[in-house]
């Protein structure tokens, strides 16, 4: 019966060592891989049309981007690919653009102008968290046919970020978690141009805060200035 329990107790301690060394296999995939990019793409484009959008052949949204609409992010290899925009019913390409994701970077890339103009423009993301009791922002203008504009708490006599031109994207900054409203103001006059209320910002997170649409709109299927605030994930 003893030779019994110490071979059993040999197998016992014999398979726990295996399970440790299978699992400590399978924690080192768990590592970022450098060789991976990460891109998620935004449609800033301020009219009612909707877009598919395909990387080097492959569609990589789940339903068409509405004004506003974002993807998730998706992972590649790093390296260069070609970013393709569709209407929600044909894949001839509207615009594309040929990009490259280096590695171990997360991208965002934004849709902008009206159709038959479409342009776009590409940004690195830094999502690293110095505080885990701070939402951050980052102020995007996305607005083409505005002036430059600053980005403000309703009612702060000071903005939070200053001076973004159209197709051009601030730092993350920290700031307050819980709901706050925005204003965007003409970075020269002063002029609350938009407002967005309650906006609720949780603690971690990364936001983007856009400038989308028109100062002024041509016609009812162009989308009129506003503040949009859309979580990076």
């Amino acid at each position: 019966m003893r030779n019994f329990t110490s071979k059993k107790n040999s197998f016992i301690i014999l398979a726990l060592a295996v399970c440790s060394i299978f699992l400590s296999s399978c924690g080192k995939t768990d590592v970022t891989d450098t060789t991976v990019s990460y891109l998620r793409v935004v449609n800033g484009s301020p009219s009612l049309a909707t877009f598919n959008v395909y990387l080097s052949g492959n569609i990589i949204n789940s339903a068409a981007l509405p004004f506003a609409g974002s993807t998730s992010y998706t992972s590649r290899s790093s390296g260069a690919y070609n970013l393709k925009f569709t209407s929600a019913s044909s894949a001839e390409a509207l615009f594309s653009k040929d990009i490259t994701l280096k590695p171990s970077t997360n991208y965002s890339y934004y849709l902008v102008n009206k159709p038959g103009q479409l342009d776009g423009f590409i940004v690195s993301d830094d999502l690293s968290v110095s505080s885990n009791d701070k939402a951050y922002i980052r102020f995007i203008n996305l607005s083409t046919d505005a002036v430059a504009f600053d980005l403000a708490k309703t009612g702060a006599t000071t903005s939070l970020i200053t001076n973004k031109t159209y197709k051009t994207a601030s730092s993350f900054i920290a700031v307050d978690a819980g709901t706050i409203s925005f204003d965007i103001k003409d970075t020269s006059t002063g002029i609350i141009r938009a407002t967005q209320t309650d906006v609720v910002l949780s603690a971690g997170i990364h936001y983007d805060v856009i400038s989308g649409g028109l100062i002024n709109p041509a016609n009812d299927t162009e989308k009129a200035l506003t503040i949009q605030v859309l979580a990076i994930k």
